[in-house]
């Protein structure tokens, strides 16, 4: 039995959230981070004279991709979820159904970015995989659960 499906045979509930559910999740904190994102670099703008950041200014993209890190990467190590995730009654954890470190959010931020940049088909995997997982849960060895699920763990 795989370490996502501890339901009894023959139980239709899912463990892991389906496709509509994580992009909804994706789309809910993305207009949170990208609030952010604008603050950051209204933070930094003065020290570019006001002016905008060129191509050639490669601190820039190296900036805005730390506090996206950063702003998963708390989330998700105090308290394994989101905004949006809190929303959609999701929780991020190992698949063994522990809180991650700061090392496998790291892990999860960058494979997710794979993920997306073969055109989504890391996460439109989650259809062929047999656990419902995406590319970055598998190579992080983390997953969406949820929040009940996550519940009943703790109280068994």
């Amino acid at each position: 039995m795989s370490p996502l499906n501890k339901n009894k045979p023959g139980k239709d509930s899912p463990t892991s959230p389906g496709l509509f559910r994580h992009l909804a999740i994706i789309a809910y904190d993305g207009l949170l981070l990208l609030a952010l994102l604008f603050l950051a670099t209204a933070l930094i703008l003065p020290f570019n004279n006001g002016e905008a950041f060129s191509s050639s200014q490669y601190f820039f993209p190296i900036y805005i991709l730390l506090i996206s890190y950063l702003y998963y990467g708390w989330f998700w190590t105090h308290g394994g979820q989101t905004l949006g995730m809190k929303t959609w009654k999701v929780k991020i954890q190992t698949l063994d159904k522990q809180p991650i470190t700061w090392l496998l959010a790291f892990k999860r931020f960058v494979l997710a970015i794979v993920s997306w940049g073969f055109v989504g088909l890391g996460f439109l995997w989650k259809f062929a995989d047999k656990n419902q997982l995406t590319w970055h849960d598998h190579w992080s060895k983390t997953s969406l659960f949820f929040e009940q699920d996550c519940q009943k763990n703790k109280i068994q």
